[in-house]
């Protein structure tokens, strides 16, 4: 007996979430121009359903509060910038390289596009990285160097929240408090010699010259104006 052919119900699944993934989008590059122009604390949810042009009950069908916006954009946002980052990342095979590299970079960033990397202060590394790229990929480069001896502490967790700690309060100190132009280099340089390297081989990996990256592609950065940095 024939099995019932299911290509028209999977086709109009697929559409489903395609359509839902465009409207979550949609919500999102909407409350980033009204975060910005409000900040974090102040919008409601009316704000947002205006910007979108969406019904109320379309709102809560993705997100319960604006809190809980503010995440979704924070962590959209830290995942298109690692899929920028990562690619420069992956092309050095020394990992003290690897999760210096990826830390200017992402503070750089962070530093340009000074809206993101306000609302990144906001929501905190426990709720916009965790799990997701920016912790999947450090703990890749962390667990690497713990694992080839390049690294003379023993405990993976232990030095990748070390450097969360730092990437988060780096920026914060960048953002908010008169600092040297080399502030993320001296505290990369910091880390990499507390965690085993020579002072002198870590002051060489931290002032490595860095690439320019360009402007960061994805759904949310793209609807990024120069106004809304």
């Amino acid at each position: 007996m024939n099995q019932p052919n299911s290509k028209p119900e999977d086709h109009r699944t697929r559409v489903g979430l395609a359509r839902r993934e465009k409207t979550r989008i949609r919500l999102m590059r909407s409350a980033l121009a009204v975060f910005a122009e409000k900040g974090p604390d102040l919008p409601v949810i009316d704000d947002f359903i205006a910007a979108a042009g969406v019904a109320r009950g379309t709102f809560y069908n993705y997100f319960n509060t604006t809190s809980e916006l503010l995440v979704a954009v924070t962590s959209q946002m830290s995942d298109e910038v690692l899929s920028v980052v990562d690619l420069e990342v992956l092309k050095f095979d020394d990992p003290a390289v690897r999760v210096t590299t990826g830390t200017r970079l992402y503070v750089r960033m962070a530093r340009e596009y000074s809206a993101w990397g306000r609302f990144l202060t906001r929501v905190g590394s426990a709720r916009a990285v965790r799990g997701k790229l920016l912790d999947t990929y450090l703990t890749r480069d962390v667990e690497l160097g713990v694992s080839t001896g390049r690294f003379s502490v023993d405990n993976p967790q232990a030095i990748r929240d070390v450097i969360l700690g730092s990437i988060f309060y780096g920026i914060e100190t960048m953002l908010m408090e008169p600092c040297s132009e080399t502030h993320v280099e001296e505290m990369m340089a910091a880390v990499l010699h507390g965690i085993g390297l020579t002072k002198k081989e870590a002051h060489k990996i931290a002032f490595m010259p860095l690439v320019e990256t360009g402007p960061v592609p994805g759904p949310i950065f793209s609807a990024l104006t120069e106004k809304h940095r």
